[in-house]
């Protein structure tokens, strides 16, 4: 499947190069280098260890997309690992960026993506749109610290997820912190937090009692959030309730790139690791974000997924880490 093509009842950005405008992209990134025993301090803050264990991945949810390769429902084991409780916040990724001298691939390519929304009518009349997905905007000059584009800060942002990374960025922190991506099989298996094929990271209401769970759309997209959930955009990494086992906003806030080359044929094995993937493929990413609702899109499922190339980024995914055991 081509990557770049339109994802039907997606919100999620398309690949960096179904937009027109883009730039080339400029000289590679210093790779950050480092000592063990710096990497070591470095573990984080917060990680829980999750033991090995056998769960059923996937689902076969009427409100799901089949064509996402959510099912078949299977077996599936993980070995015991760390995971973060968070995703990488701005606060954190400023340290990394500082340490090392890295430049993000928005910063190297030049622009980003940006809903449409969140732009003023100067920047947004005159920005390129993908034609799949028109509330999103090629913004020159967006970045991780300047997540709308130019004039825009992190003020009051400093422990909301960083966002505009793209997987290769999100990889090479990891590296410097010495861990990794998750395996999607490692994400699902954290974000249910114990709970066995429920629609959800805490059960099958959305809003149990009444009560906001998670960071999506409300209101009719992709006119009107009427921000129930306190959030228009992206909300602190320890916004709402934690799952079972102590993870925080593993459904809504922001996509979370994984370490897996994208396949829907899950009955034929896992597909190869990244390594042995080509440096364009398609990459999974899980969780959903603040711009997922009901009525279109629905990936904030704990078995929904998603997919984009490696050098993509958008306003509207993150990332967090695991370390072995």
């Amino acid at each position: 499947m081509n990557d770049a093509a339109p994802r039907a009842n997606s919100c999620c950005p398309p690949a960096r190069g179904a937009t027109p405008g883009a730039h080339s992209i400029g000289a590679g990134p210093p790779r950050p280098t480092d000592a063990a025993g710096a990497r070591a301090a470095r573990t984080a803050d917060g990680a829980v260890l999750l033991p090995a264990g056998t769960f059923l991945m996937g689902t076969e949810d009427a409100d799901g997309f089949p064509a996402d390769g959510e099912g078949p429902v299977r077996q599936v084991s993980v070995g015991a690992f760390r995971i973060d409780r968070h995703a990488v916040s701005n606060r954190r990724f400023a340290e990394f960026a500082a340490d090392t001298g890295y430049l993000t691939e928005a910063e190297r390519f030049g622009w980003s993506y940006v809903f449409a929304g969140f732009l003023p009518g100067a920047l947004r009349k005159g920005a390129p749109r993908p034609a799949e997905a028109p509330w999103w905007c090629g913004v020159g000059e967006a970045w991780w610290q300047a997540p709308e584009g130019p004039g825009s800060t992190l003020d009051g942002r400093a422990d909301h997820p960083v966002v505009h990374v793209s997987w290769n960025d999100a990889a090479e922190y990891c590296r410097w912190a010495g861990g990794r991506l998750p395996t999607e099989a490692e994400w699902e298996y954290a974000a249910r937090g114990g709970l066995e094929q429920r629609r959800y990271a805490w059960g099958d209401e959305l809003d149990p009692d009444g009560e906001y769970r998670c960071n999506i759309w409300r209101g009719r997209f992709p006119t009107r959030n009427t921000a129930e959930d306190g959030y228009r955009g992206t909300a602190p990494v320890d916004a709402f309730e934690p799952n079972g086992f102590g993870l925080y906003n593993v459904a809504g806030n922001v996509w979370e790139w994984c370490a897996d080359r994208w396949s829907t044929d899950h009955l034929a094995g896992p597909p190869a690791g990244p390594a042995a993937a080509p440096d364009d493929a398609a990459r999974v990413m899980r969780g959903g974000s603040y711009l997922c609702h009901a009525s279109y899109c629905n990936r904030y499922r704990v078995a929904a997924r998603t997919r984009n190339t490696p050098d993509s980024t958008s306003g509207n995914v993150g990332f967090r880490c695991v370390r072995d055991a």
